[in-house]
């Protein structure tokens, strides 16, 4: 049977009280972890943190020296795990506003909040401050047109009854999963940038000629 040399930490919170003067509680703290003077500081055993696995080398006594064996992350310390959890979480939200903002679908409340969440996470990434203000929210987009997956359904009898080439088929032939999946096609295979185009064009002219006639004239 194999022998391990198992290395296990846990964490004793060390702390000290001191007096600021500052105009905002935010000054003071900033003012708290300028201080290097740690003179007066106390451990804290009752707030000692949990054990967890700094390392792990195959034989006895082997630390440090023998061949270390690679251990999963549920070992290590909760705080870590969330830290290294965080940027896979930051990845995905960037990932995920990108694709909103590119199809124009997010709520601008909701964008609001990610990109706020994103800017957070930059900050703690590079040991910064969170940012001072809100982060501005990219302007929302509007939707134009919409592929109705029951309005084309409720069609469906109507060409069956005109078109000839049909006229062996019944509404009940076609199910909704046809549907779902013609409406998908139509909407990856149909190219609306001209009309897109020049719906936004005519919008700077409508709102050119808000700001002309709030000028008056």
């Amino acid at each position: 049977m194999p022998t391990y040399t198992i290395e296990t930490t846990y964490r004793v919170p060390v702390y000290r009280q001191r007096t600021y003067d500052a105009a905002t509680p935010a000054e003071a703290c900033r003012q708290a972890i300028e201080d290097d003077d740690w003179s007066n500081d106390k451990l804290d055993y009752e707030a000692a943190g949990e054990t967890y696995v700094t390392g792990v080398w195959l034989g006895a006594n082997a630390a440090y020296s023998g061949a270390p064996v690679p251990v999963s992350s549920h070992f290590d310390e909760t705080i870590q795990r969330k830290a290294a959890h965080f940027e896979v979480m930051f990845g995905l939200l960037k990932i995920v506003i990108a694709d909103q903002i590119a199809e124009r679908r997010t709520d601008a409340y909701w964008l609001a909040r990610a990109n706020a969440a994103v800017a957070k996470a930059e900050a703690i990434l590079a040991s910064a401050r969170d940012p001072d203000e809100p982060v501005a929210a990219p302007r929302p987009g509007h939707i134009l047109a919409q592929l109705r997956e029951d309005r084309v359904l409720d069609q469906i009898a109507s060409i069956i009854e005109t078109d000839p080439d049909f006229e062996s088929l019944t509404p009940d032939a076609v199910s909704d999963d046809d549907v779902h999946a013609a409406c998908l096609s139509v909407a990856v295979n149909t190219d609306l940038t001209e009309e897109v185009g020049a719906a936004e064009f005519r919008a700077e002219l409508a709102a050119l000629r808000a700001a002309k006639d709030a000028k008056g004239g």
